[in-house]
């Protein structure tokens, strides 16, 4: 068994007594909780159409989205109905970003005569989290849901129309 040295015990005690340190539970709380959440904003388009659906990274527990570091969310539609406008968006195309988020809004269209009904893009998000002391490399992989509904209908002409073509 090992004991401290006395000069050693005085150092603690007098930090102890400054209020210098924290209890270990506390410091490993934060460490070892959350370091981001990611939401999502699915997309509801018509066929023929382009709607968004958006992605935010958020920090938590005292981490923070690092500016520096390359953040990129790559996206993959398994149905040829449905595109985005870019398979790989990086720092350059976020709509939003902060020390704390960093949100990124998905363009995607629907081709015309799609049926009516829920389409998914596969998306994996690539960034780094920090905090006072440390970074975290952080992968993330997410489905974003694209509702498909029917095409608007055309616009029926006016009866006032139709009675001018009657009387020609």
């Amino acid at each position: 068994m090992t004991r401290t040295p006395p000069s050693v015990r005085i150092v603690l005690l007098s930090l102890g007594l400054a209020g210098l340190t924290l209890p270990v539970s506390l410091s490993r709380a934060r460490a070892d909780g959350a370091t981001h959440e990611i939401h999502k904003t699915d997309a509801k388009v018509a066929a023929g159409g382009q709607a968004s659906a958006g992605l935010t990274i958020a920090g938590k527990n005292g981490w923070h989205v690092n500016a520096e570091a390359p953040i990129t969310v790559s996206l993959v539609s398994g149905d040829a109905a449905l595109t985005v406008a870019k398979t790989k968006l990086g720092r350059a195309d976020l709509a939003e970003s902060t020390q704390q988020t960093a949100r990124f809004d998905i363009p995607v269209s629907a081709a015309a005569g799609t049926a009516a009904g829920t389409r998914t893009i596969n998306a994996e998000a690539k960034f780094v989290m920090c905090q006072e002391s440390a970074c975290k490399p952080i992968k993330e992989t997410l489905a974003l849901n694209v509702e498909i509904t029917p095409a608007a209908a055309p616009a029926a002409k006016g009866k006032a129309s139709q009675a001018k073509t009657k009387t020609k």
